[in-house]
């Protein structure tokens, strides 16, 4: 059975052409209408996928903590700003709210969200805090910076190319005669793209991602700050379609459904990293996942939680430890990265080494 917004980009191919993999996800994602998070609430069990926040408590305590030592540091006569980009239900930044006021730093809470129905929970969630929504990063304040993005980049339009004895030709999303979507190709290469590489490989350019970051990267080297990402992804920048579509906590057809389940690319956090120097920033890491969250107190944090735990609570505490942490390639400790972006004059971030 075909989507709403199936019918819309029927309507929208016939009349102009195929559209580029980046033009399918924006409007499958952020369609008005009928995108996926204009639409619903996508977390937790009835959702189609469970971020760490809605793991664990500890996993925005632990960002907390480190928001709030950089937040002790900064000085000047402009308030910082606490940003986070797509805050979900709001769980990190409630969790990390309660570390922040046990801290006492001074900041005023800015979100960068898109989707009517998962604002109006942040809205709920954080009204304490009296955040100010945000559309875009473009809105954000001229003032120094503290910027979360945990599963933001993996979400932002990409778009891809595979390598013919032609060149690089850009995948594109048409129709088949039996007018379902399908895959295809523009029949001439771009001659922009020079990679070496052997037929068949695909390429992933994150368009999005890279303007995102190159725009939070200037703001950050004029007006002080760091951003924290933390994603899926690879450390170093490389070929392989990693395009996936999630429902019901499941793999499925990108092109089935449009609208009705989450799109997302593997981060490339090489190609964020040489994107974010350019702009005059230091970097720091990335590191996996499970290094970051134990340099930070993890396991300290559990244990402070398992003692006034019922033994349930504690095995459920051990459990999540052990899901955020797993080293396997597959798990969330290793296949999820933390990129650390700085005003050069921040030369150290908590659990994050330097790389520049």
């Amino acid at each position: 059975m075909a989507t709403p917004l199936h019918a819309v980009l029927a309507r929208m191919i016939r009349t102009d052409g195929p559209i580029g993999l980046d033009r399918y996800m924006a409007l499958c994602l952020s369609h008005p209408a009928h995108g996926y998070y204009a639409t619903r609430d996508p977390l937790g069990a009835r959702g189609d996928f469970v971020t760490a926040p809605e793991i664990s408590q500890m996993f925005g305590e632990l960002v907390g903590a480190w928001a709030a030592a950089l937040l002790a540091g900064f000085s000047g006569s402009r308030k910082p700003c606490l940003v986070e980009l797509g805050p979900g239900r709001g769980t990190l930044m409630s969790d990390a709210l309660r570390a922040l006021r046990a801290a006492g730093p001074e900041f005023d809470l800015h979100l960068v969200e898109t989707s009517p129905v998962l604002r109006a929970l942040q809205a709920e969630r954080l009204a304490d805090a009296e955040p100010v929504f945000h559309d875009s990063i473009a809105s954000l304040p001229e003032a120094p910076l503290l910027v979360v993005a945990n599963e933001f980049f993996d979400a932002l339009p990409a778009r891809q190319f595979v390598r013919t004895p032609r060149g690089w030709c850009e995948r594109r999303v048409g129709l088949s005669e039996d007018g379902t979507l399908a895959f295809g190709l523009d029949p001439e290469p771009d001659p922009q793209i020079a990679a070496e590489a052997s037929e068949g490989a695909v390429l992933t350019v994150p368009s999005a991602a890279l303007a995102a970051m190159r725009d939070l990267a200037r703001r950050l080297a004029r007006d002080g700050g760091a951003l924290l990402a933390i994603d899926y992804g690879h450390d170093g920048s490389g070929f392989g379609d990693t395009l996936q579509a999630v429902r019901g906590h499941a793999f499925a057809d990108p092109l089935a459904r449009p609208g009705e389940a989450d799109l997302t690319v593997h981060v490339d956090f090489a190609a964020l990293a040489r994107a974010a120097v350019v702009e005059g920033t230091g970097i720091h890491g990335p590191v996996p996942q499970r290094d970051f969250l134990l340099a930070l107190g993890l396991e300290a944090r559990a244990a402070r939680l398992k003692a006034r735990a019922s033994a349930e609570q504690a095995a459920a505490i051990d459990a999540a430890v052990s899901r955020l942490t797993d080293p396997d390639p597959r798990g969330m400790g290793a296949l999820f990265k933390v990129l650390g972006v700085s005003h050069p004059a921040l030369t150290a971030l908590p659990a994050l080494p330097s790389s520049s």
